[in-house]
């Protein structure tokens, strides 16, 4: 059994029963028998008719499923009724692609021997997909990674977090509920965590579908069996840069979501701010008091703005983090202090040094880390320094300075005037370097997840 806690005081919310090696073959044949039925395949209508059952019993269950991310995820109750309305629009928008979600026509004819044939190609599943996903967003992530799968006609085995498979569980519930037959969407809580390990490099699976820690991901996908297709979703530091030109007061709430949103448990949560040394000292005041005004609790309050880190081991480690910074010479402006086991008090360092974990690493904490740069093209290189990029920001008023940023700034997307956490569930969605591996995003992974079949016609 696997006992679930409440991400802010770690109480017990319930336990769930967790598989074993015997479910997982039992699983994984349903999953491949399924998929081997070609005369059992639903046809695109019948998947759009469920996708769309399936968005309605979500919109059905939005305060449920908000206060059970705010229960077991910690995100505070006014970002997890987002989380919800994102995740219903996701399986809309899975259900709608399929209208545009086809092959294509090769020519033929242009030498003379391919004369007399017709080509073109047409969108087949890719076949079994397991799907790691991750804590932070709970339900939303959970979409990103089935209802692709199920648009396109992919057996799916998804297996939650261990510290938030609430919401996993009651999606796929919902799934069959709409009308899909259980074999073709399972959820898989390994009672060892090498049984995920097993899953993911069994022959039988086509496509692994990850998103978690560098660490883990890769040394997976190095592990995956021949013609095993993979996705990796790992994190960043992500790097902003505030240019002279640009407009404090209006940009000081936008850099204080993109840092503390989740309490910093996401991806590409903005890390490392690079201000122009004219105005970085009244940058920092505003920012400060902005960050200060937080308010830090319980996350089923609605005037929470900062829940907890997932784990109590996350709160030391980023206030060690801190500790280290600081000892290095850098300047804590405001917050750090632990308020809970779980809770830190919103942080900001300023000029730590670029050896400091602060600022190589990825923090996933409620901290952000301010420099001072005179020159655009330096503070672009130090953000372009690491190993990881994923999402950027530029802000300034000049459009000939932002726009240099974005075409120079690392990274598989670039912010103009708007923080790095800025998301739409229909955008292509990608790591690059260390950060990940392919494309997310539901139209995306749809793509990820299926595989081109070649049809050529003779005439006589």
């Amino acid at each position: 059994m696997l006992t679930v806690v409440r991400a802010f005081d770690r109480s017990p919310v319930t336990e769930i029963a967790t598989d074993d090696a015997a479910a997982l073959e039992l699983k994984l044949s349903a999953a491949e028998r399924a998929f081997r039925n070609r005369g059992g395949w639903l046809k695109p209508f019948q998947r759009i008719e469920i996708l769309r059952r399936l968005a309605e019993l979500v919109r059905e269950r939005r305060d449920h499923f908000s206060h059970l991310i705010a229960e077991e995820g910690g995100k505070p109750i006014t970002d997890a009724r987002v989380e919800v309305d994102r995740a219903i629009d996701g399986v809309g928008n899975a259900a709608d692609e399929l209208r545009n979600f086809s092959g294509r026509e090769i020519p033929m004819a242009l030498t003379a021997a391919s004369d007399g044939r017709w080509a073109f190609t047409t969108k087949e599943p890719i076949g079994v997909v397991f799907a790691i996903s991750a804590f932070n967003h709970p339900l939303n992530l959970i979409v990103h990674q089935v209802a692709p799968a199920i648009a396109v006609g992919c057996p799916v085995i998804v297996k939650p977090a261990s510290a938030t498979p609430l919401c996993c569980l009651e999606f796929v519930k919902l799934v069959r509920e709409a009308g899909l037959p259980e074999p073709w969407c399972q959820s898989f809580v390994p009672a060892q965590v090498d049984l995920a390990e097993r899953l993911a490099t069994d022959p039988r699976v086509s496509f692994l579908s990850f998103i978690g820690s560098g660490k883990v991901g890769w040394r997976l996908h190095s592990m995956l069996a021949p013609g095993t297709r993979s996705a990796l979703e790992h994190g960043g530091a992500a790097p902003a840069i505030v240019d002279r030109s640009a407009d404090i007061e209006r940009i000081v709430p936008l850099l204080v979501k993109g840092g503390y949103y989740h309490a910093g448990q996401v991806c590409v949560s903005t890390q490392r701010i690079f201000v122009h040394e004219d105005i970085e000292s009244q940058f920092v005041e505003r920012f400060a008091a902005a960050v200060k005004a937080l308010h830090v609790g319980d996350p089923q309050s609605p005037q929470t703005d900062v829940g907890p880190l997932i784990q109590p081991r996350e709160a030391d480690r980023v206030a060690s983090w801190i500790s280290e910074a600081v000892a290095g010479d850098a300047q804590l402006v405001v917050g750090g202090e632990r308020l809970s086991q779980t809770t830190l008090a919103p942080a900001i360092l300023r000029g730590p040094s670029l050896d400091a974990k602060v600022s190589r690493e990825e923090v996933f904490g409620p901290l952000t880390c301010v420099y001072k740069f005179r020159e655009l093209d330096q503070a672009i290189e130090i953000a372009n320094s690491l190993p990881v990029a994923f999402q950027a920001s530029i802000f300034s008023q000049d459009i000939d300075q932002a726009l240099r940023a974005a075409e120079r700034l690392a990274g598989s997307a670039v912010m103009i005037n708007d923080h790095t956490a800025f998301r739409v569930d229909w955008m292509p969605f990608a790591g690059h370097r260390q950060s990940g591996y392919g494309i997310g995003g539901i139209p995306f992974t749809m793509r990820e997840m299926s595989q081109e079949k070649m049809i050529v016609l003779r005439r006589h």
